[in-house]
């Protein structure tokens, strides 16, 4: 199962905490495909709270890395705090052609995209709901869904008028996408239909297809369930478009705290 891709039975109107310290080795290692870098990401040093750094040379070396080959128009391969997950800027129609090449995924299957911070959602979505709901919510393993705005690329998903977006809670991910200053389109690293991937080596035949991969380590949701995603396009509503790995806690968000209530779909 797509870990960013939408389930397609609950898109028709539509049509995966991993705080990782970044650091790397001193040499990157060279992938058997030449012009393909993969950069290890070490895990933290200790149990306690992760502090960024952005004086952290190898931080930036390798958001940095990461940062030229997106803006050149190429794929990559993230980390998130679900799952492994391909990324290209959404603004390139081009490189989200390719992206769809890569996974050999289905042309009317939706890309989500993911922003940085809280505000990003709103410059490419319009929101119907609470802003302390989306802090609620963000960063986290959810995809929340609403109608997209003007500002994003008429030919990301151009069969719908929604669209949906992740902050992951990883604090590479949450930075590349700050550097970028643009949203990523992001999907699950895997060929389309088959399994979610948590460690870089379950997708390495599609290795020769990216300008890096970024290796995390191995993501704690061995599930593979991918986020939940939720549509909140309808004021005071919610459909459930995926269940993923954090249905029951989100649901209880919205039911609870925000007195939404489940759309059925009915006029």
């Amino acid at each position: 199962m797509s870990l960013f891709g939408f389930l397609a039975a609950g898109l028709i109107k539509f049509g995966g905490s991993h705080n990782s310290a970044v650091a790397r080795r001193l040499e990157p290692e060279m992938c058997k495909v030449p012009k393909t870098k993969l950069l290890r990401l070490l895990p933290p040093t200790s149990t306690g709270p992760v502090v960024h750094q952005e004086t952290h040379t190898d931080d930036s070396e390798i958001l940095s890395c990461t940062v030229k080959a997106l803006k050149d128009g190429h794929i990559v391969a993230v980390p998130t705090d679900t799952i492994y997950g391909l990324a290209c800027l959404a603004q390139n129609t081009e490189a989200v052609k390719n992206i769809y090449g890569v996974k050999e995924r289905n042309g009317q299957k939706p890309l989500a995209i993911c922003v940085g911070e809280i505000q990003d959602i709103f410059q490419y979505c319009k929101v119907k709901v609470k802003e302390e709901l989306l802090h609620d919510l963000l960063p986290g393993p959810v995809t929340l869904v609403f109608e997209r705005s003007e500002e994003l690329n008429t030919n990301l998903n151009p069969f719908t008028s929604l669209v949906g977006v992740r902050i992951p809670d990883h604090a590479f991910m949450r930075r590349l996408c700050q550097m970028c200053g643009e949203p990523l389109a992001l999907t699950s690293a895997n060929i389309s239909s088959h399994t979610s991937t948590v460690e870089v080596h379950e997708f390495q035949e599609l290795w020769s297809k990216l300008a890096v991969v970024v290796d995390g380590g191995p993501i704690g949701d061995e599930t593979r369930q991918g986020s939940t995603v939720i549509d909140l396009s309808v004021l005071g509503k919610y459909q459930v478009i995926r269940p993923g790995c954090a249905l029951s806690a989100t649901l209880d968000m919205l039911e609870h705290k925000y007195g939404m209530s489940e759309d059925s779909g009915e006029e």
